[in-house]
């Protein structure tokens, strides 16, 4: 598959991003937030974006799927969904990232490892392939970074009454 001249897996072998942050909760806490769709909710958006109520559905099982629909401020949807590929609890989730219908082999892919720290901390390895992203993009890395903001005060319990 190509587009505008370049395939498709050498966009996505150049295209990619990574964030990292260390959460103070275990790893296994984490790993459910992860995998969890109540607590997927809660947090897989960025801050002043919500979730459609009753959108969010996963299956986190290797060939399992994910999806959910964001809705901004001004009421535009935004729906996601993917495939996992890869489900190693509670270390490490691997899955497509896209819009329903699309091709899985050309959605970016999303690798997140866990790594138990010291105190009950884990460190999230986050890396999209497939997305050219960097801070202060407004897009792609941004809005994941304020939803692992949103991460973290869920795992810590301070997120604000409604935030998600």
């Amino acid at each position: 598959m190509t587009e505008g001249g370049t395939t498709m897996s050498e966009r996505t072998a150049t295209a990619q991003f990574t964030i990292t942050r260390v959460f103070d909760a275990p790893r296994e806490l984490v790993w459910r937030a992860w995998t969890e769709q109540a607590d997927a909710a809660e947090w897989w958006h960025p801050r002043d974006i919500t979730i459609k109520p009753g959108s969010v559905a996963l299956d986190a099982r290797p060939g399992g799927s994910y999806a959910y629909t964001m809705v901004d401020p001004e009421g535009r949807e935004y729906p996601t969904a993917g495939e996992y590929r890869e489900v190693t609890p509670p270390e490490r989730l691997v899955f497509t990232w896209g819009s329903p219908g699309e091709p899985a082999d050309a959605a970016p892919l999303i690798t997140v490892t866990l790594r138990e720290l010291d105190g009950e901390r884990t460190e999230m390895l986050f890396h999209v392939l497939g997305v050219d992203a960097q801070p202060g993009d407004d897009d792609a890395y941004d809005g994941w970074s304020s939803a692992f903001d949103l991460l973290g005060e869920h795992l810590s319990g301070t997120a604000p009454e409604g935030a998600s």
